[in-house]
């Protein structure tokens, strides 16, 4: 018993050893972090997307064609889904480029918009008229 008891204080002193060298990391520090992911994600041709009511991840990738109706976004859901979305420029960012649903576009951030299609939202970097 009383080996069970000092390996027990032995472990509760290891843990409390390594939570000492553990740093808590501030808002700031997250949100720095945050954003470095993103570009990253970006820069990798990813964004932040939620298939129902899953949290977001970087795990839609997307693809940027210019065709003669303007420059068309094709987002690519890991479950094979897709949306394709067309670039406006009459200020309402993204419009549902096919299909019989409308996206719904609102804006989350002075140079980002969410897009809700079916059950899937997609957040895209964007140019917000009044932030140049």
């Amino acid at each position: 018993m009383s080996t069970r008891i000092s390996e027990v204080l032995a472990a509760a002193a290891l843990l409390s050893l390594a939570a000492c060298g553990s740093k808590v990391e501030t808002d700031a520090e997250r949100a720095q972090r945050a954003k470095a992911e993103l570009a990253r994600a970006e820069a990798e041709g990813r964004i932040p997307c939620a298939i129902g009511a899953a949290e977001f991840t970087t795990n839609c990738t997307i693809d940027r064609a210019r065709t003669q109706d303007g420059l068309i976004l094709t987002i690519h859901q890991p479950d094979g889904g897709f949306h394709r979305l067309r670039v406006t420029t009459d200020g309402r960012g993204v419009v549902a480029a096919d299909g019989a649903r409308q996206a719904a576009v609102s804006v989350i951030d002075k140079d980002a918009i969410e897009v809700a299609i079916d059950d899937a939202r997609y957040r895209l970097p964007a140019r917000i008229k009044g932030n140049d």
